[in-house]
């Protein structure tokens, strides 16, 4: 009697269902990874700005990134322990002084975990008289992917990233204000489309 072997051949396909389930799982996956590296991208030039609201120092009112379109955004990111975020703000607090009347405006965005209170003690030192905010928690550091202090962002007057600018700088230079003087001289066409570029936090 002859033994009679298997086939591998006549195993049967798998059933329909199962490779749905397959490719399903594969798609899943593909968009988690390319979600995650959205989420990971950083804010540079030539990006939209991202949004958002914070409460300032001096009496907790909120500023809304948003509300400032039209004028060129100083957006800084520091903290009070950052030595050289203290050694900058000085020349910062010139610049904003040299461009008043401008279409300008300085958001410094502390991202202490200390009360405001103390924040101010510290800005009040140094004579500051632009608007600190408070990014308490730090989920604007976060959403703007910060690596270090101090991090400046000018933002036009579209709400566009036109410089980034990591560590810090002299304000009081002319070469490290050329980009704000030049927005301030020949701001962008505005933008064509009337939905916003920039989106919440």
């Amino acid at each position: 009697m002859t033994e009679t072997r298997p086939n591998m051949y006549d195993k049967k396909a798998p059933p329909p269902i199962v490779a749905i389930i397959v490719i399903i799982a594969i798609i899943v996956v593909v968009l988690v990874v390319v979600g995650q590296r959205q989420n990971y991208k950083p804010v540079t030039k030539g990006s939209p700005s991202i949004d958002f609201t914070l409460p300032d120092i001096d009496e907790g009112k909120l500023h809304r990134l948003s509300d400032y379109r039209g004028k060129v955004v100083f957006l800084n990111f520091w903290a009070t322990w950052c030595k050289p975020c203290e050694e900058e703000i000085p020349s910062m607090e010139r610049l904003y002084r040299s461009l008043e009347g401008r279409d300008f405006v300085i958001l410094a965005l502390s991202t202490d975990t200390d009360p405001p209170e103390m924040v101010k003690e510290f800005t009040d030192n140094y004579g500051v008289t632009f608007t600190v905010l408070h990014d308490r928690h730090g989920k604007i550091k976060e959403a703007y992917k910060t690596t270090g202090f101090p991090e400046t962002f000018i933002i036009d007057q579209n709400g566009m990233v036109a410089q980034k600018i990591v560590g810090p700088r002299d304000w009081d230079d002319a070469f490290n204000t050329m980009t704000i003087k030049a927005l301030l001289e020949n701001p962008p066409a505005p933008l064509k489309a009337d939905a916003p570029k920039d989106s919440g936090t």
